[in-house]
């Protein structure tokens, strides 16, 4: 059985029960992996997986149960109400939102299942020789997936959205050593479904597996206070992560403090900071037409000429706050319920040219791509994967991997240029509340920021 075979019965099925609103999902996923250590090739697999989820609203509370097989839907409709009426304590109301009737297809060059895993395997064998053609290596790493997923939203509003996604992801990491020393470089990458995304990617894991043999002898940045300047990948991660979690509207609308922080209106940074996240930006990992409550997907500036402007939604959090929808409700599959996510997050491009913002800068740092980070509301820790010197106007030697620290709200109104080199990355896999990971785009431009507390050797 097909979930679109049982689509048209699930109208009639949720008649049959009393409560406030109720949703399906149902799901079909095709999905495949290869996965490398050092030259050893560790698996190669392919899956398929069906399944769904009922969600119910009943006087306030929610009722939510997954499963994976398709019959029994009305017994399974059933329990979720039972459960909602359990837990019913306040009045929750949805933002409204006119219900669709839609097919969303995806078009076969955006479908990597098409591919058969021998051509994969024999494109991932060829990179893992082009890494293992670097000097100094120690081991690497190569992990490759994709996934085509059929899903079918229905609501007891009347929607009913059947929507193909399909996604690639490559993560890709060499190590070296001296044999005191340890370094590594890594490139993340993926695309919404097109495999030819990944197939030109020689000099790029050249140049990255050289790296990691480059940076045992590169030298440390002297820690303190200088001018950086990011790329569009760590600038991407830096608005992800700093801001774009703090713009989620379940967070904001849960705590008193952030509530105040992130009151529309604030500015936050130059009238040249334009920060946006939409799922209508096409042809990105996070881009879709439909989101999993069946809201029309968006495009939301929240932060426009350095004034914050708006915030993620799901329709109870909009309902809540007095705002729109703005089409952010994800769930990473059937088993989870759509909580408020991001989709493609990024800096909108200025009018400088790279050389014109460097060209004044005396002393400072270049920070190039990323390893990963932390925040704790707006204080952030993030480490760039490797960093340059800026000496009088120029980019000068490789040096190892430095940390960047600081305030997000001190930082966004440091910003003081911004190039117009818009670049997106899309190796990225968002968690939160258990579920990861979930495909998102996040890019930037370069971008310089005064006064920026760098990590280094004292």
């Amino acid at each position: 059985m097909h979930i679109e075979d049982v689509a048209s019965e699930l109208s009639k099925l949720f008649k049959k029960h009393r409560a406030d609103y109720i949703e399906a999902h149902l799901e079909e996923t095709q999905s495949s992996s290869i996965g490398y250590r050092g030259r050893v090739l560790e698996n190669v697999s392919k899956g398929i997986s069906t399944g769904g989820n009922i969600r119910a609203l009943v006087n306030g509370g929610w009722g939510f149960i997954s499963f994976n097989s398709l019959s029994n839907l009305e017994q399974r409709i059933g329990l979720a109400v039972e459960q909602a009426r359990l837990v019913g304590k306040e009045k929750i109301k949805l933002a409204e939102v006119a219900p669709v009737c839609d097919t969303v297809r995806v078009q076969p060059s955006r479908n990597p299942l098409l591919i058969s895993l021998q051509r994969k395997k024999e494109l991932l064998d060829h990179y893992n020789d082009i890494i293992w053609s670097a000097p100094s290596l120690q081991t690497s790493t190569i992990r490759y997936g994709d996934a085509f997923r059929k899903s079918v939203f229905a609501s007891s509003e009347g929607a009913l959205i059947v929507q193909e996604r399909s996604d690639v992801m490559l993560n890709l990491s060499a190590v070296a050593t001296d044999g005191k020393d340890v370094q590594q470089a890594h490139i993340s990458t993926g695309s919404p479904g097109d495999f030819r995304a990944i197939e030109v990617m020689d000099d790029r894991i050249a140049e990255m597996a050289g790296n990691a043999s480059k940076l045992l002898a590169a030298p440390q940045v002297k820690g303190g206070e200088y001018t950086v300047v990011l790329d569009p990948v760590l600038a991407g991660v830096f608005v992800h992560e700093a801001f774009g979690h703090l713009s989620e509207s379940d967070h904001v609308y849960e705590n008193e403090q952030l509530r105040q922080i992130m009151e529309l209106g604030k500015r936050f940074g130059s009238d040249k900071l334009n920060i946006v996240d939409g799922a209508a930006v096409p042809d990105l990992r996070g881009s879709y037409k439909y989101d999993d409550e069946g809201v029309p997907s968006t495009k939301t500036y929240l932060i426009k000429n350095g004034v914050l402007t708006g915030r993620l939604h799901s329709r109870e959090t909009a309902a809540k706050m007095g705002e729109r929808p703005t089409g952010n409700a994800r769930a990473v599959n059937y088993r989870f319920p759509p909580i408020v996510r991001m989709t493609n997050t990024y800096i909108e491009p200025g009018e400088s040219s790279f050389n014109e913002i460097i060209a004044d800068i005396k002393e400072g740092v270049y920070a190039v791509n990323w390893y990963g980070g932390t925040t704790s509301m707006e204080m952030f820790t993030f480490s760039a994967a490797e960093s340059y010197m800026i000496k009088n106007g120029k980019i000068g030697e490789l040096m190892r991997p430095v940390t960047l620290s600081g305030n997000v709200f001190d930082t966004l109104a440091n910003i003081d240029a911004i190039v117009c080199d818009l670049g997106f990355n899309e190796g990225g896999g968002c968690g939160k509340a258990g579920q990861s990971p979930l495909p998102v785009s996040n890019g930037s431009p370069h971008i310089r920021i005064q006064k920026c507390l760098v990590g280094g050797k004292k």
